[in-house]
């Protein structure tokens, strides 16, 4: 028996079919039309999204450390527009009470939405599935805050861990009559360890959001695909608004939301694209 599968085989010998073949599904399903619209509530519930999670959180950990650690992984999301947003966020917090309310209304409206527009993406994307039955109505409107939850428990694994290893970077070791510092490695692991989480943010994302069963190992290869992908975009993103974009020029006062939302874009074609290797590798499985 063969350790590995046919379609990892097809995918390994014939990488560069694989790869046109998702984007050319993905171009059939109007994949860039699907990812403006996710973006688009995404942008309007992101901030309010993270002011909640930083209101709740700070009674968990301390409020500095939390904001330093969400400033750090913001780079992931908003490439060189971290420092705005967390500003925003910062300036929000000193109103908690006032806005409390507004500001869940808010988050809860725009996320449903967002998250109801993620779904019906799926569901063009994973159109071919056989014997797809119609999700129940209260899954559907439960798995938006179900995700709230889980990027909150997130935030505050990584605000742990970031500190834990903090604290192991100023420590050292004496080995051969040298002291040898462990800032190096544990800013490796840092790296390392928001890497980890974005996978199995989106390897979750994969496993619960498309209609019918989905194996975790399908959602795993789409969520480690899409990671290392908006990886490369994120690197390339920031290299361009640091050295080639003429956004703020051009935008103004408006400079913030507009990046934001074209980072927001990408990310969201990063999500749907990993989804459709999934859609595509279930194709090599059933042929």
């Amino acid at each position: 028996m063969p350790i590995l599968s046919k379609p990892v085989l097809y995918v390994l010998h014939h990488p560069v079919a694989f790869i046109l073949q998702v984007l050319k599904s993905f171009s059939r399903n109007q994949g860039l039309l699907l990812a403006g619209a996710i973006a688009y509530y995404a942008l309007l519930s992101v901030v309010p999204l993270l002011i909640v999670s930083v209101i709740v959180l700070s009674h968990l950990v301390d409020q500095a450390e939390l904001l330093a650690t969400l400033g750090h992984y913001l780079e992931w999301l908003v490439p060189s527009q971290s420092t705005a947003v967390l500003a925003d966020i910062s300036g929000f917090l000193g109103n908690r009470a006032a806005i409390g309310v507004v500001l869940l209304a808010t988050l809860l409206f725009f996320s449903s939405l967002g998250f109801s527009v993620l779904e019906k993406a799926m569901a063009i994307i994973f159109g071919r599935r056989e014997n797809l039955t119609k999700r129940h109505f209260l899954v559907s409107a439960i798995l938006p805050y179900s995700f709230i939850v889980l990027l909150g428990v997130a935030l505050l694994v990584v605000t742990l861990a970031s500190v834990a290893l903090q604290a192991l970077a100023q420590e050292s070791f004496h080995v051969f009559g040298r002291d040898w510092a462990l800032g190096g490695p544990s800013g490796s692991l840092l790296y390392l360890l928001g890497l980890a989480v974005e996978t199995v943010v989106l390897s979750a994302l994969y496993l619960t959001m498309p209609v019918g069963r989905m194996p975790w190992h399908h959602a795993l290869i789409g969520g480690f695909s899409a990671a290392l992908l908006w990886e490369g975009l994120r690197h390339l993103l920031i290299w361009y608004f640091a050295t080639l974009s003429k956004a703020s020029i051009v935008y103004g006062s408006l400079t913030t939301a507009v990046v934001v939302l074209f980072s927001m874009e990408i990310a969201a074609m990063v999500v749907l694209l990993g989804a459709q290797v999934i859609a595509e590798y279930e194709r090599l499985d059933r042929e």
